[in-house]
């Protein structure tokens, strides 16, 4: 079964491709893609997952063609960029 796996920080981003089996979880495709070894700071008792856009757990089985996220914390709060911004124009 073929997933894809995704990680993005402001400055480095990642894509991947893998083969899986069936029936793997979402920690599983994490750990067989080897993503973690690139980004050490990734944390999966305290970072989000998902599935193209939708937050999951990481117990949750990934289908042939699905698209896993790990998503980075949010290091500002979207409300106050968007003042910033308004205040700026």
């Amino acid at each position: 079964m073929n997933v894809g796996i995704c990680y993005a920080l402001a400055d480095k981003q990642i894509w991947l491709r893998i083969d899986v089996p069936e029936n793997s979880t979402i920690a599983e495709v994490i750990n067989l893609s080897g993503i973690k070894d690139q980004f050490p700071d990734i944390d999966l008792q305290t970072q989000k997952v998902g599935v193209f856009g939708k937050i999951t757990k990481l117990d949750t089985v990934v289908k042939d063609g699905e698209r896993v996220e790990i998503y980075r914390k949010i290091t500002a709060d979207p409300n106050q960029v968007q003042r910033r911004r308004v205040a700026a124009d």
